[in-house]
């Protein structure tokens, strides 16, 4: 887990705020909140909020209480101690891409399938820098729709050892992952210890996303309510590409994105006070001449600093950036795309990124290389973003005593104890000469990622686990599968 420690990057004025302010709060109380969940409207109109037919107009006082009520910062635990986060402040928590239902290895693009999906977590465990391989990296189209959730959560919880986050598709889900990371963390005590040592420390994170603009779905809601009430943070997203979902300006998606998340937050602490949430953002714009979705815009740089600093400004965790790409293969498009998106995060100051890596095609794809790629982009970023540290070691006055006036320090002592360490050792890229670099067959960096990560898929081995444990898991899961009917 990465501490970012460097000054934050901000660009709202005080005045731009105070707008901004006025906004999002015209927003909550004049248009409202779409809730498709009777019991949110439920619980909204017993905290005395105004409930049309499936609209509430919130009190923006009200609103800020209840944001009020949610941690700034949180622990989470993993089945391996060592892989413990801690969520807000000046941490930064990096998760897999998410959602693609294509794979991308090399030429071939097809449908993503269930060893897809465990090759993406065998890589996602071997990489020190990757704290989760997340959720649903690619979507596995061979295994039934309705089951699918409980193969994918028993791969997070056993071929890797860290965070994960839990299926969102329905209460149903959620309520799947629950009870399977109940008996993850029981310790051989049984689901009930295990339920109550997952509630004292979150293990999972969920993406809450809302239907912009200014819905919150039954499907989501359901989920929403599963995790809250069992203390699991919500990571509340509003969906929003500018021009589609929203007016075409960042500041009014900017006021939109505040108004949706705050119900959601607000909600959240309606369900169980004090439950963890992360104030998420999924900002970007569509290519106006297609109406197809774009990423590594400048437009979204833009709105992830902002969202930095409207989150802070709230006093709540936020989730944003990542390696995003428009590109259809892992070339220079997706490479300059990626960095321009996690650059910003990393100046932002983002606490949970998802789409670390292997995010290509706007989303539609996860690819092997890009994977590769993308982790040499946040490793290099972790390295650009350590604090330099000044002392007599760093400072080498012994090392131009030796070396006097117009000789050369790659033999000198100081050179000699530091030269493993000293300066950032790429895994990917090539400073080879082009006659030896012609002689080892001329490999691009996508050509020496393909390499990489087929060497890793080989060299993988699973994280141990307690065998009655995998074996009451593979129990629930064949049962839970027989009763959905697969």
């Amino acid at each position: 887990m990465f501490r970012n420690t460097m000054p934050r990057y901000e660009i709202l004025s005080q005045d731009a705020l105070a707008t901004l302010d006025s906004g999002w709060k015209r927003l909550l109380t004049e248009i409202g909140i779409q809730f498709r969940d009777q019991r949110a409207l439920d619980l909204f109109r017993a905290a005395g909020q105004k409930v049309e037919d499936d609209v509430v107009f919130l009190d923006p006082e009200f609103v800020l209480a209840q944001v009020a009520k949610a941690p700034a910062e949180f622990d989470m635990q993993a089945r391996n101690p060592a892989h413990n986060v801690h969520i807000g402040g000046d941490h930064m928590v990096f998760a897999g891409a998410y959602g693609a239902p294509f794979v991308r290895q090399g030429a071939d693009r097809r449908d993503a399938t269930m060893e897809d999906f465990r090759n993406f977590l065998k890589l996602s465990q071997q990489f020190p820098t990757m704290d989760s391989a997340g959720g649903v990296i690619c979507e596995p189209n061979d295994l039934p729709l309705d089951s699918r959730h409980l193969d994918m959560i028993l791969a997070l919880q056993t071929l890797t050892d860290k965070i994960y986050m839990g299926s969102v598709i329905s209460e149903s889900n959620a309520a799947d992952t629950l009870a399977m990371s109940s008996i993850l963390f029981g310790g051989g005590r049984g689901a009930e210890a295990g339920r109550a040592s997952i509630e004292q420390t979150p293990v999972m994170l969920n993406i809450i996303s809302c239907n912009s603009p200014l819905r919150w779905d039954d499907r989501m809601l359901g989920a929403l309510f599963e995790y809250a009430a069992a203390a699991q943070p919500v990571v509340l997203t509003p969906f929003i590409l500018m021009g589609a979902m929203s007016p075409v300006t960042v500041p009014a998606a900017l006021v939109q994105q505040v108004a949706e998340a705050l119900s959601g937050v607000a909600l959240t602490q309606l369900i169980r006070p004090g439950a963890p949430v992360v104030f998420g953002s999924f900002l970007s714009s569509i290519d106006m001449r297609t109406g197809a979705p774009t990423f590594g815009t400048p437009e979204s740089v833009i709105g992830l600093f902002a969202t930095g600093q409207i989150a802070r400004r709230f006093n709540l965790p936020f989730r944003t950036g990542g390696t995003l790409a428009t590109s259809q293969v892992t070339d220079v498009q997706s490479g300059y795309e990626a960095m321009m998106t996690m650059m910003p995060t990393f100046l932002a100051g983002t606490n949970f990124v998802m789409h670390t890596a292997g995010w290509l095609e706007a989303g539609l794809v996860t690819s092997y290389e890009k994977f590769i790629v993308d982790m040499e982009i946040q490793q290099m970023l972790e390295a650009a973003f350590t604090p330099l540290e000044f002392d007599e070691g760093s400072i080498a006055f012994d090392a131009h005593q030796e070396v006097g006036h117009g000789g050369h320090f790659l033999g000198a002592a100081h050179t000699m104890e530091r030269f493993r360490t000293c300066f950032y050792m790429p895994m990917l890229s090539s400073s080879e000469n082009f006659e030896r670099w012609t002689r080892g067959g001329s490999l691009d960096a996508t050509d020496r990622a393909s390499k990489l990560c087929a060497q890793m898929l080989q060299d993988y081995e699973p994280p141990p686990l307690d065998s009655a444990i995998r074996e009451e898991l593979d129990e629930f899961v064949t049962r839970r599968r027989r009763e959905l009917g697969d």
